[in-house]
C-alpha cells in the first residue's frame, strides 16, 4: 500500500478510539461514501497498517489485575544480545508488550498480574532468566488513565 493520505489516518484515528464503529458512521465523519470506506479499511488490513482488533477489557474490579513496567538494560547492544532477547521475550505469554526502546533502557516490558507475589514469580523465573540482561526496574501502575476515558458518541 502507497503513503497513507489524511483521510487513511483520520479512518485509523476513529477505528482506535471505536473499532466497532460502523463502516457508514465512519465513513460520515470522513467525508466518504460507505463503500469507498470499506474499501480503503480493507486495503489497510490486506496491506498490513492495520493488523487486527481487540477488545479493552476493564479491570477496575476487586480483583483487577496491576500493570507492571519494566524497564530492561541488556549487557550489550549488539544484533545477537537484541535478537536472542526478542527471542526469549516471544516465549512468555506473561509478556503482553514489549517494546525496544531509545534512551536510558533498551526495552520496556508490560506485564499484569493479581498480586506482588505472581509479580515475583514472573520475576524470578521469567525476567532474570532471559538473556543478556544486566538490570530490571520495575515499577506498578496505579491506574491506566486512559482505560477510563469515555467511549465517543
Amino acid at each position: 500500500m502507497s503513503a497513507l493520505d489524511a483521510t487513511d489516518r483520520n479512518i485509523l484515528r476513529l477505528l482506535r478510539l471505536d473499532a466497532r464503529m460502523s463502516t457508514a458512521k465512519i465513513a460520515e465523519e470522513v467525508g466518504l461514501s460507505a463503500s469507498t470506506c470499506l474499501r480503503r479499511i480493507k486495503l489497510m488490513e490486506h496491506s498490513g497498517v492495520i493488523r487486527g482488533y481487540t477488545a479493552l477489557v476493564d479491570h477496575s474490579g476487586r480483583d483487577a489485575a496491576m500493570a507492571v513496567i519494566i524497564n530492561i538494560t541488556l549487557e550489550r547492544q549488539t544484533e545477537d544480545y537484541l535478537a536472542r532477547f526478542e527471542t526469549a521475550v516471544r516465549r512468555h505469554p506473561e509478556i503482553q508488550e514489549c517494546y525496544l526502546m531509545t534512551g536510558g533502557s533498551d526495552y520496556l516490558l508490560r506485564v499484569e498480574v493479581e498480586n506482588a507475589a505472581e509479580f515475583e514469580r514472573i520475576h524470578t523465573d521469567i525476567l532474570s532468566t532471559l538473556p543478556g540482561v544486566l538490570r530490571i526496574h520495575s515499577s506498578f501502575s496505579i491506574r491506566n488513565v486512559l482505560a477510563t476515558r469515555r467511549r465517543p458518541k
